[in-house]
């Protein structure tokens, strides 16, 4: 039985992949927005809600649906300009993500999947010390403590109401539209610029976008992800050098990395004001997804040389 879903975030780099891979399994989607879609399709109903807010109206969209999809978030904002970052956070991540959870409930829904984010976790771990979803939350910016708390307030509210809730905190997010720096990295790859960067030793874990979709779309009605948070990944960690060069090898180029001490790397990012783009290179950041396989009967269905193959052949 194909399940009609609500999907929030349906403009986003996750949201359009889930919808797209909603559509192609044959499932009915309603699609909330701000402003109207830039791509339509057969079985897809745009519906105009206006701003993700505490007081958003979701009654139209919640008609007639089985499951709850939340991708929309105000994101990690790199040059924050709001007086208070943290507020604005909650407000959206938070406070509106449980006006959601609250009308589904009213409605019917019976499961409420929540795309949050690794950053509860934290932001590195230590060297053979992966994250799990059974560790104590250490989020440390305003983005991670707003998932964090609308984790909490989700888990709780589901266990009040009896709605099924499921959590998917996923760490980086690659595929084809990917942005920001895992975009700057292999346009550098592919322009055979030289990095600094092979004496680098962490390992850091990743999530495909189509593997994450899969994840996803696995969790719909399935008991065992009810009232359930899970860790999203490649299954395969790597370090910075070695992600370069699959870059490369998916680019069909070789990625120039140079040797370089890891110390004045990072006194090089601190004086150039980019310390956290350092730490995302030299630092490890591991996340273990067994509980989600093992729980789930759920592996991920594409390789990381799949995934950068895919990521590469929208830059060539």
């Amino acid at each position: 039985m194909k399940q009609a879903i609500l999907l929030t975030g349906a403009s986003g780099f996750v949201g359009q992949a889930i919808a797209r891979a909603c559509l192609a399994d044959g499932v009915s989607l309603i699609c909330p927005s701000r402003k109207p879609l830039n791509w339509q399709a057969d079985n897809m109903q745009n519906i105009l809600v206006g701003d993700l807010a505490p007081d958003t109206d979701w009654s139209a969209s919640l008609q007639n649906t089985d499951i709850v999809i939340h991708c929309a978030a105000r994101v990690h904002v790199m040059h924050e300009t709001a007086s208070d970052p943290l507020q604005q956070f909650r407000q959206v991540n938070v406070e509106a993500s449980l006006n959601l959870a609250r009308q589904a409930a009213v409605a019917g829904i019976k499961q409420f999947i929540y795309i949050s984010s690794v950053k509860v976790n934290g932001e590195a771990t230590g060297p053979g010390h992966p994250f799990t979803a059974a560790d104590i939350a250490k989020p440390q910016d305003a983005y991670g403590v707003s998932k964090h708390e609308a984790e909490q307030a989700l888990l709780a509210f589901g266990r009040q109401s009896g709605m099924a809730i499921t959590i998917i905190r996923p760490p980086l997010v690659y595929g084809p539209g990917v942005k920001a720096n895992f975009l700057s990295m292999m346009r550098g790859v592919k322009r055979g610029f030289p990095l600094p960067l092979a004496s680098i030793r962490n390992q850091r874990s990743f999530v495909y976008l189509e593997n994450l979709v899969s994840l996803v779309l696995h969790c719909r009605l399935r008991q065992a992800a009810y009232q359930q948070v899970f860790l999203a990944s490649d299954g395969r960690d790597l370090s910075t050098p070695q992600l370069l060069r699959l870059c490369g090898a998916a680019l069909g180029v070789r990625a120039h990395l140079l040797p370089f001490p890891v110390s004045l790397l990072n006194l090089a990012a601190r004086i150039a004001g980019r310390q956290s783009v350092a730490d995302r290179l030299c630092q490890s950041l591991q996340v273990d997804i067994q509980k989600t396989r093992d729980m789930l009967e759920w592996s991920p269905p594409f390789t990381v040389e799949q995934g950068l193959q895919a990521t590469a052949a929208t830059l060539i």
